[in-house]
């Protein structure tokens, strides 16, 4: 019997299966700006989450906290995310992206605020 070898660890699921979760709770109360943000903060971080399968422990750790730090809501009020812990997201997130070296996945823009250049805060905060 032939064994498949699997390409990414086990945890890999585990954090794209949370952040889909989220985003799919999020989808019911969020509209417009705020949800498109949430839906490019979550594709940033399954991109991470792949990207680091086979990194250090260390990078994994950082993409984990990212992912946890997303979908945890610590500044929410119910179920839903305010539009502050989405910007708080968005710089953790982006800050992780340059970190890792992807600045290719930093999310720009944030909401109700005329998209200003998420790249040059995370940039300035590193």
């Amino acid at each position: 019997m032939a064994v498949e070898e699997r390409s990414t660890r086990p945890g890999t699921d585990i954090l794209i299966r949370k952040v889909d979760s989220h985003v799919t709770a999020l989808r019911a109360g969020l509209h417009g700006p705020e949800l498109e943000l949430a839906e490019q903060l979550a594709s940033c971080l399954r991109e991470l989450v792949v990207s680091t399968a086979q990194a250090s422990a260390a990078d994994r750790a950082q993409v984990r906290a990212a992912v946890h730090y997303f979908v945890l809501r610590r500044e929410s009020r119910g179920r839903l995310l305010s539009v502050r812990s989405l910007a708080a997201a968005q710089r953790l997130v982006n800050r992780a992206a340059f970190q890792l070296g992807r600045p290719d996945l930093v999310v720009e823009g944030r909401p109700g605020r005329g998209g200003g250049s998420a790249a040059t805060d995370a940039a300035t905060h590193s």
